[in-house]
């Protein structure tokens, strides 16, 4: 299983030459709506503006504004089968937000909350990545 950190931030641009310094490397992908740094085999750390989120779930009313914003980070799983994946976490207790769709960046994705009002992503690669 490969593990994506995804950290919601509010400035992209800050935030991706503040962790390129810290990890002292350059982005894996870098666009917009999305950086990331590879940490290891089998994890990446991502960064998201608090605005893709928002656009991406919007019926979760994410406020935007630093530390008071509801949700901070997603835990985004790359699985065999999102879908037997996300009916576990449902049957743990999990929120749904979301069964598994197709995404635009080369993912089906399935979305839910933790109790904490974490969100996790199960996730598996349909495509590649324009």
């Amino acid at each position: 299983m490969k593990a994506h950190f995804i950290l919601y931030v509010e400035d992209q641009a800050r935030s991706r030459a503040f962790y390129g310094q810290v990890l002292d490397q350059a982005p894996i992908l870098d666009v917009p709506g999305m950086t990331e740094y590879e940490l290891g085999v089998d994890s990446v750390l991502g960064l998201m503006p608090e605005a893709g989120i928002r656009r991406l779930l919007p019926e979760l009313d994410v406020a935007p504004g630093g530390p008071a914003s509801p949700l901070r980070a997603e835990l985004y799983l790359h699985t065999a089968s999102p879908a037997e994946s996300y009916a576990r976490a449902l049957a743990a207790g999990a929120t749904a937000l979301s069964p598994p769709e197709p995404r635009a960046w080369g993912d089906v994705v399935a979305y839910c909350l933790d109790p904490d009002r974490y969100v996790i992503a199960f996730a598996a690669r349909t495509t590649e990545v324009p």
